[in-house]
């Protein structure tokens, strides 16, 4: 990654709907060349350029970040929660616990049935401690690019 490919970043971070037509003059490039550069940058998966939600904005929706000890290799609960669609960040980290878990449900009900229902069963999950959400304070995804 070179510094124009980091121009290219720190401008979708800003903007991730910029134009190439208004991408390249401010990269020092282009359209086209932004285009290539970007679409380069897609295809190594380097950067993703994705519509970003607040689940807690939308209404009826119940959060939890989920603490996770693991009896075993975490990296397997992490995949068997991977498959899940109310799981929407997860990682593996050390410490008090093995595996963290970002949730989203559409009530507190249903949050509440995930965590009993599907992650307590899994095999190799030893605990579960969760942290529901009462609001997003901060939710940023502005990533040093240099």
């Amino acid at each position: 990654m070179d510094e124009i490919d980091r121009a290219i970043l720190r401008e979708l971070q800003s903007d991730g709907r910029i134009a190439y037509a208004d991408l390249g003059p401010r990269v020092g490039l282009s359209a086209s060349a932004a285009r290539q550069r970007l679409q380069r940058l897609l295809d190594a998966k380097a950067v993703q350029v994705v519509g970003v939600t607040d689940p807690m904005a939308m209404g009826g929706q119940a959060m939890a970040l989920l603490g996770i000890t693991v009896d075993g290799d975490p990296r397997t609960v992490a995949d068997d929660l991977a498959a899940r669609a109310e799981v929407v960040y997860s990682v593996l980290t050390s410490g008090g616990f093995d595996l963290f878990a970002e949730v989203v449900a559409p009530g507190p009900r249903e949050l509440l049935d995930f965590v009993n229902d599907v992650v307590r069963p899994l095999e190799g999950v030893s605990g579960v401690q969760s942290f529901p959400y009462f609001g997003i304070h901060t939710h940023r995804f502005l990533w040093d690019v240099g």
